[in-house]
């Protein structure tokens, strides 16, 4: 584990003490981790470049070599707001809760899985989008909000006659404008299905 993920663990913990980073909320702070990299890359106009991740971890390593008190509280009221968001944004379903909806969305996406292999700059493509959340004041999943956003409305155009990169392009466009306004909404954006084995202890 890096130091900045140390730090955003600790962060996390106290922001919520109940929850077990090490353990069963292990993916709060893989996502929590990914997010902060996208908010730096996005701030530090990094986005795009090849060679941004590198770049990055080095600027982040003269951060905490010239000013760690700095990067702590940053990192502080980052972590803080991330996991307002966290709360507002992520629901658990247990059970049959809005199965409907979500099946619906799982064969818009699974439709779409096919031309979502095929497209040569998706990384790219996931980059500008999340980049317009970030832009827009969404911190918190950017990154699967991205991908599932564009594989939603490839799956929708599909219908659609055009050929493939059109198609793409399309979507690419509507996905931005839809990021913009999800961004702005309130209220859950990412569900995520609960076994109910998993409380039968």
């Amino acid at each position: 584990m890096s130091f900045v993920e140390i730090m955003i663990g600790e962060k996390l913990k106290e922001a919520d003490p109940a929850l077990d980073i090490m353990g069963s909320d292990r993916k709060v702070l893989q996502i929590a981790c990914q997010d902060f990299t996208n908010y730096l890359k996005f701030r530090w106009n990094l986005m795009g470049q090849e060679a941004s991740q590198c770049e990055m971890v080095e600027r982040l390593e003269t951060l905490i070599k010239e000013s760690p008190e700095e990067l702590a509280a940053f990192l502080a009221i980052w972590c803080n707001i991330w996991f307002k968001k966290w709360k507002e944004r992520v629901k658990l379903l247990i059970g049959n809760q809005s199965a409907n909806r979500l099946n619906q969305m799982t064969k818009t996406i699974n439709t779409a899985e096919p031309l979502w292999q095929n497209i040569e700059c998706k990384q790219e493509f996931q980059e500008l989008i999340v980049a317009t959340l970030i832009k827009n004041g969404e911190i918190c999943g950017t990154e699967i909000l991205a991908e599932n956003l564009l594989k939603l409305e490839l799956g929708e155009n599909c219908t659609q006659n055009l050929n493939e990169t059109e198609r793409v392009f399309v979507a690419l466009n509507n996905t931005l404008r839809k990021a913009r306004e999800m961004a702005r909404s309130r209220g859950p954006l990412i569900f995520v299905k609960v076994d109910k084995g998993y409380y039968n202890i």
